[in-house]
C-alpha cells in the first residue's frame, strides 16, 4: 500500500518529467516550533523580463498559503503601507530588518519570493509558457528560516502530442505562441506553479496551518516515509 501511494504521488507531480526517485523529505522541525500563524508576503524578486510577473505570482499564491490554513496579509494592503513608507522596490523590502517587519505587520512570518522564470518562448517545434518560483519562509520573531521550496510549471504539461507529423507541429507551436502571449497564459501556469509550491497536500509543500482541518497532522511527505 506505501508503495502504491509513493507510485501515485511521484506520477501526480512529475507529471512530463520521468519518476525516477522522490525527493528528499523537508525537516519541518523548526516549522513546527515556530508554530506560524500568519504570513507576510513580501513582493517577489524578479529575475524574468517580464513586469506583470510579479502581479501575476502574487494574485496566485494567497490562496494556496489561506487554504493551507495559514492567515495571509492581504497583499494590496501590504504594498500600500510599503509605499507610504517609501519602499517601491522589492531588492529594497527583502533587506528590512525582521524586527521592523514584524513591529509594522505583526506577522508571526514572512515569505520572501523570488520568480525565477516567467513567460513564453518559442523555440521552433515548441511554444511554452513557463512560471518557475522559489521561496523562503522566515520567522520574523526568531529570523529562523522555516521552510525553503522551488516548483516550476509548464503549459506544454496541459497538452497532448501532436499527431499531425512536422508541418502541424509547426503550425501548431506557432498558434500556441500568439495564443499565450496574447492572452498571458502565464496568469494561469502561475496558478500551477504556486499551488504545487505552497499547497500543504503537496509533496515537501507548507504544513497545515492552525485554520486548517487537518492542523497539527504530518506533512504530505512524512506520510511516506
Amino acid at each position: 500500500m506505501r508503495q502504491l501511494k509513493v507510485a501515485i504521488l511521484c506520477i501526480s507531480i512529475a507529471l512530463t518529467s520521468a519518476c525516477v526517485s522522490m525527493p528528499p523529505a523537508k525537516d519541518y522541525t523548526a516549522f513546527r516550533s515556530a508554530d506560524p500563524h500568519s504570513i507576510l508576503v513580501l513582493p517577489p524578486l524578479n529575475k524574468s523580463t517580464e513586469v506583470v510577473a510579479p502581479y501575476s505570482v502574487m494574485a496566485q499564491l494567497v490562496a494556496p498559503i489561506a487554504e493551507s490554513g495559514f492567515y495571509v496579509f492581504p497583499v494590496a494592503v501590504v504594498d500600500q503601507t510599503f509605499k507610504n513608507n517609501g519602499l517601491t522596490v522589492a531588492n529594497d523590502i527583502h533587506t528590512l530588518p525582521i524586527q521592523k517587519l514584524h513591529e509594522i505587520f505583526g506577522a508571526d512570518a514572512a515569505l520572501y519570493l523570488t520568480i525565477e522564470q516567467y513567460g513564453t518562448s518559442y523555440v521552433v517545434l515548441a511554444s511554452d509558457t513557463v512560471v518557475g518560483v522559489s521561496a523562503t519562509l522566515v520567522d520574523l520573531r526568531s529570523g529562523i528560516t522555516l521552510w525553503q521550496g522551488a516548483a516550476s510549471a509548464s503549459s506544454a504539461e496541459t497538452r497532448g502530442n501532436n499527431g499531425g507529423g512536422l508541418v502541424g507541429m509547426l503550425v501548431e507551436a506557432a498558434l500556441n505562441q500568439i495564443i499565450e502571449t496574447v492572452t498571458d497564459r502565464g496568469f494561469d501556469i502561475a496558478a500551477i506553479t504556486t499551488n504545487r509550491l505552497f499547497s500543504a497536500e503537496n509533496y515537501n509543500g507548507l504544513l497545515h496551518g492552525p485554520r486548517s482541518k487537518k492542523y497539527g497532522q504530518p506533512a504530505t511527505s512524512e506520510k511516506l516515509k
